[in-house]
């Protein structure tokens, strides 16, 4: 859709008159228009959010599936995961299923309750909520406990890793992780740092990679902590490994669908995953171009789509984000 189109008063989006604004949830959802495009939610759909966060992207498909749909949400975070079940169930009259948990388990939980999903949203982002409170550690905007944990309950933090991992190690989870051309000097700035005293906070790091950055943290385009801190958020959370997980289980699903076989997927299933930085979108674009030559899905958004030009000027945490989808099954159907 672009971006100067207006709102068909009778479309599908009609519903959100906000679209780019934050809400009472705290958060506004990324791509919003595009996704609910992609998805295409129909009356009776079943629709899994594998990340539901404030349940942006969730209440909206609801109300579209309902009322003979239904909705199943997973989340890390008991918290949000609390507010989007209720959320979906005050703006669609659906109870939805919650599953507190990762996205990995999809396969398992799904078939434990026979449920296959006819549309599926991952959206690998996370919720203004969390980047906004400083005891979850996540920015260096804020001052708060090292902890960047999307899950509360995980037992490893960023603290447990700057102050427990070796100069080497650390090097190649900023360089890994966050593409950090200066890796090994803000390794070795955090190591001689802890050897004084333990590094705890947000601010102590951020300090140390400015630091490292010397004279170029005045002329650099962003925050000189911004690749550092995705780095370690990403060690911290397991979130590349957990994203090839989620690929291999709807590769199989759809595998599965293919010979014919029951799946957590149905056939003609949507699945759409918004990416936040280039090692996910990477992962994404390599899983469906090889799902699509093995003749297991077909590309619905040719290529990944993009905020526009008037939505990252409201919400700037749209400016990266990078949306791909597919459809099960269609590419074998006859």
């Amino acid at each position: 859709m672009n971006e100067s189109e207006e709102l068909d008063p009778n479309s599908q989006y009609s519903h959100c008159d906000q679209i780019y604004r934050v809400d009472e949830s705290g958060h506004v959802p990324v791509l919003f228009r595009e996704t609910v495009d992609c998805l295409g939610p129909q009356p009776g759909d079943v629709y899994v959010d594998l990340t539901a966060g404030r349940g942006g992207h969730a209440s909206a498909v609801a109300k579209l599936v309902a009322p003979s749909g239904s909705v199943v949400l997973f989340d890390l975070d008991a918290g949000n995961l609390a507010y989007a079940a209720d959320r979906v169930r005050r703006e669609s009259g659906l109870e939805p299923t919650s599953i507190q948990g990762s996205f990995v388990s999809v396969q398992r939980e799904l078939t434990a309750r026979g449920i296959s999903a006819d549309l599926v949203l991952a959206d690998l982002g996370f919720a203004s909520t969390q980047v906004d409170d400083p005891v979850r550690g996540l920015s260096f905007l804020r001052d708060g406990p090292l902890d960047m944990r999307l899950d509360p309950s995980a037992v490893v933090t960023a603290r447990d890793i700057v102050n427990g991992s070796s100069e080497r190690e650390l090097a190649d989870i900023l360089f890994r992780f966050g593409d950090e051309p200066l890796a090994k000097k803000i390794a070795r700035k955090i190591t001689e740092a802890r050897a004084v005293a333990p590094i705890n906070t947000t601010a102590q790091l951020a300090d140390l990679v400015r630091d490292a950055y010397g004279s170029r943290a005045r002329t650099s385009r962003m925050h000189p902590a911004t690749k550092a801190f995705m780095a370690i958020r990403i060690a911290v959370n397991d979130e590349l490994g957990a994203l090839d997980a989620l690929l291999g289980s709807i590769r199989s699903a759809a595998l599965r669908v293919h010979e014919g076989a029951p799946s957590w997927l149905s056939r003609g299933a949507r699945v759409a995953v918004i990416g936040f930085h280039s090692l996910e979108d990477r992962l994404v674009k390599r899983s469906f171009a090889t799902m699509q030559r093995d003749g297991l899905c077909t590309e619905i958004t040719n290529g990944a789509l993009v905020s526009s030009e008037s939505e990252s000027a409201v919400n700037p945490r749209a400016r990266s984000a990078k949306l791909r989808a597919v459809t099960v099954g269609r590419a074998v159907e006859v």
